[in-house]
């Protein structure tokens, strides 16, 4: 079965985002755990989290993804950027112990022309600190466009940050179609080469999970700029193959693309009519 769900505001709690979801037809959802541009969260309910889990066990929705702001910079330059991204990666993990295997996402970070290798030491130093032994939540790296000085624009730079985690067990990575298409992987025309290509360089065991969207930009762009499915240049057809093909269609797939709920739900509708059909290359 698809699992596809999108990106809804939190401001309401956990039991509203599940109802919201079912309502689209969404079967998962992303939410940001506090404001994406930074400042405090609110502390979760207890009875909030046991409805969430209540309802999602009456109607099969599940899997949420919890996404860091995108202010925490791990590997900045300036040291309380850094100790800025250090509190609130703790702090997002430590409530996201109240929830069962939860998945957090985060945007690995910009070294600010300190060079990408000292970017990967900056994070692992991070990811070391806040990651516990005891811990059941995986943190997820997320592959980036390459725009700028970010990290984690290559399939190597992430291996590279993951080998330097002592607690690697704790860490996987997401997916997301826009930003390794716009850091140059052809996911369109190449997308066996493209999956062979991770699983050798990180292991397909580590991808928990995948953004799904299409890309205003041309293959190889760094630009990092969504589109919503098949008006971009990746194109539909090849989303019939990124949720059918057989290393991806058991993950989550979350929609990030620029749309209001209604155009959510015509593209979980969309991609859920696409899913184990014959769209060339779909699963027997």
């Amino acid at each position: 079965m698809l699992r596809i769900g999108c990106h809804l505001s939190s401001s309401k709690g956990f039991l509203e985002m599940a109802k919201t979801a079912r309502s689209i037809g969404a079967s998962t959802f992303q939410y940001f755990t506090r404001n994406p541009r930074g400042g405090a969260a609110k502390e979760w309910r207890k009875e909030d989290i046991e409805a969430m889990l209540e309802f999602f066990g009456q109607t099969g929705i599940g899997k949420p993804l919890a996404h860091a702001p995108y202010t925490i910079n791990a590997c900045a330059k300036e040291e309380r950027t850094r100790q800025f991204a250090l509190e609130t990666l703790a702090d997002d993990i430590r409530r996201l112990e109240m929830l069962p295997d939860a998945l957090y996402n985060f945007h690995p970070g910009s070294h600010v022309g300190q060079g990408a290798e000292a970017g990967i030491e900056l994070i692992a130093d991070a990811l070391n600190q806040v990651l516990k032994p005891e811990q059941h939540t995986t943190v997820l790296l997320e592959t980036m466009a390459g725009k700028g000085t970010e990290v984690g624009r290559t399939f190597e730079e992430l291996r590279g940050i993951i080998d330097k985690v002592e607690l690697s067990d704790k860490i996987g990575v997401c997916m997301d179609t826009c930003h390794i298409w716009d850091g140059g992987y052809d996911i369109a025309e190449r997308l066996d080469d493209v999956i062979k290509e991770f699983d050798n360089v990180i292991g397909l065991s580590r991808l928990k999970a995948v953004h799904i969207n299409d890309s205003m930009n041309p293959c190889g762009a760094h630009k990092d700029r969504h589109q919503k499915i098949g008006q971009g240049y990746i194109g539909k057809e090849a989303f019939g193959r990124i949720i059918n093909h057989p290393a991806l269609r058991e993950l989550p797939f979350y929609l990030e693309t620029p749309n209001e709920l209604d155009g959510y739900q015509a593209e979980i509708a969309m991609l859920s009519e696409m899913a184990y059909c014959d769209c060339g290359g779909a699963a027997d």
